[in-house]
């Protein structure tokens, strides 16, 4: 959102969010500045499976578009949402990430989020935040609310 206040244009490749979450209803709004997609659902883990084929075939295909996206010198910023958690549950691997980290562009900006961030990235990046959960009433049985996490 700043950054498409300042009119930079970013483009966000979202992993393991197949869900029509609400941000993509919004952030239609401000399609002349901000770009999002979605690559590989996250099922897998909810039947505690590794991922199939499939989902690694469209994580891989999401990654390759987000690099074309970063190399294209059209996107100022370039985020890879939940490509942490992505790792962690192995649709990529560390040295995966760490490669498409040394191709970026000095001028583009580039933010990876999730959690589970693996060290060899921690060690690389420039900037790293940590938001943990001190209270949730997902732990009370409320699921996620419409227009606040979903």
């Amino acid at each position: 959102m700043r950054a498409a206040g300042f009119g930079l244009k970013t483009y966000i490749a979202q992993f393991m969010k197949e869900y029509p979450y609400n941000e993509l209803k919004s952030l239609a709004y401000l399609n002349e500045w901000i770009t999002i997609e979605q690559f590989a659902g996250d099922d897998f883990v909810y039947r505690k499976e590794l991922p199939n084929k499939v989902e690694m075939d469209k994580a891989r295909r999401g990654l390759e578009t987000a690099k074309s996206k970063m190399l294209s010198g059209k996107y100022d910023l370039i985020i890879l949402d939940e490509i942490c958690v992505s790792i962690h549950f192995g649709l990529f691997n560390d040295e995966e990430i760490l490669t498409f980290i040394k191709m970026k562009p000095e001028k583009v900006e580039l933010i990876l989020t999730g959690r589970y961030c693996p060290d060899k990235l921690l060690e690389v990046a420039d900037l790293v935040t940590e938001m943990k959960v001190i209270k949730h009433y997902y732990l009370n049985g409320i699921l996620a609310r419409k227009g606040i996490e979903s």
